[in-house]
């Protein structure tokens, strides 16, 4: 199985689901009883494995020690948004900020910013409010989360550590999350967000603000599938305290990331983001780089490394890097819908209406504008809303 680049869609040594009759039966063998209906991306993955399709690689994943907002964060997210196609769709989860009676004004501080300072890239932004895993506006709610289906990027941000680790760990959300990242979603995390997504996760609030004792918690091990064991810790410069306090190593402090450091796991990477900077990991190339202003260290059984701005180095630099299986680790019912949602084809533009945007373009293009805009109500009787863009119209259905 190739490791990086396209992913074969081929499953080494490992069954997959097939009809007995492709064309006539609808007897099919799935995963765990799932009923067919659930089964229908089985079918197609089938079907294109012989006709030699590849999967896509899954997506780059951005690592922000912070800075998401600031005037310099538009660099951050471009490293992902600049690998996608435009329109993008962008979803923005509340969960490591919603025990927070403000979460979705933090949440929507990261949607204003990328619909404005990022809107060469024609981003469409669905902020998502899954607060909580138990409640009616949660991480387990399908309906709410349904846009994770089709979105291009991801992005989570400040927070709590503890709490997006509680609140997202198997949760609905976070299988969906894993799934389109599998099917080339990118991912952005910033901040706490960060913390959460390693093997390990430092509970930030409960020792720097309640005075617990430093320690690691189970985080939500997004790298775990991959073969790295990641432990992150964001804003590893910060200077807030003054002379009087050490606030680096995300307010925790060097004493205590010492301590922190001494009751790690073997083998496991100790990933330290500067503040205003990035991680990013491309599957596509097996490499990472360091976006931003400042420098990540990495910490790995006692030995140390400081990488400058746009310092590139092999992914393996991280640990021993694999490419799972596609649906490796991911709940087949999620998997499907996932996959289905990825390869549903979008229904064909009526001859008639594909006729009208032409004579349309045309019409701007000899600044006849009355014509223009009667088109455009033709359209619209129709049931096509007309949206133009620097790449030309886009028909959204009104």
């Amino acid at each position: 199985m190739e490791q990086f680049g396209t992913v074969s869609a081929r499953s080494a040594g490992r069954d997959r689901p097939v009809l007995a009759d492709r064309e006539t039966s609808s007897t099919l063998n799935c995963y765990g009883g799932v009923p067919a209906s659930v089964c229908r991306y089985f079918i197609w993955y089938d079907v294109a494995v012989d006709l030699g399709a590849d999967m896509p690689a899954p997506g780059l994943i951005t690592l922000m020690g912070s800075g998401e907002t600031s005037p310099g964060g538009r660099i951050l997210h471009e490293a992902a948004l600049g690998k996608l196609s435009r329109p993008v769709n962008v979803v923005i989860m509340e969960t490591p900020a919603g025990f927070e009676p403000n979460s979705a004004y933090v949440a929507n501080r990261v949607s204003e910013f990328i619909r404005r300072r990022l809107r060469n890239h024609g981003p469409v932004v669905t902020v998502i409010p899954a607060r909580r895993r138990d409640s009616e506006m949660g991480t387990n709610n399908p309906d709410i989360l349904r846009p994770i289906l089709n979105a291009d990027y991801i992005f989570m941000g400040p927070g709590s550590p503890s709490y997006a680790v509680r609140h997202l760990a198997g949760s609905l959300a976070w299988e969906m999350i894993l799934a389109r990242h599998r099917l080339g979603a990118c991912l952005g995390f910033s901040s706490s967000a960060v913390i959460s997504v390693g093997k390990s996760a430092v509970p930030i609030y409960e020792i720097y603000k309640v005075g617990e004792d430093p320690r690691w918690i189970p985080g939500l091990d997004l790298l775990g599938h991959f073969g790295l064991r990641l432990a992150c810790v964001t804003h590893w410069n910060n200077t807030e305290g003054g002379a009087n306090l050490d606030t680096s190593r995300c307010y925790v402090g060097r004493d205590r990331m010492e301590v922190l450091l001494s009751t790690l796991s073997s083998g496991v990477t100790v990933v330290g983001i500067d503040e205003h900077t990035a991680l990013t990991l491309d599957f596509s190339e097996n490499s990472c780089r360091v976006v931003g202003k400042g420098t990540v260290t990495l910490i790995r059984d006692g030995e140390e490394r400081v990488l400058g701005p746009d310092r590139a180095f092999p992914m393996s630099d991280l640990g021993e890097i694999r490419i799972p299986e596609p649906d490796e680790g991911i709940r087949p019912d999620v998997w499907a819908e996932a996959a289905a949602a990825q390869w549903t084809e979008e229904p064909a533009l009526p001859d008639e209406a594909a006729a009208l945007v032409a004579e349309r373009e045309g019409a701007r293009q000899l600044k006849d504008w009355d014509r223009a805009d009667m088109l455009r109500a033709r359209l619209s009787e129709m049931g096509y809303a007309v949206v133009d863009t620097p790449d030309g119209p886009r028909l959204d259905v009104a």
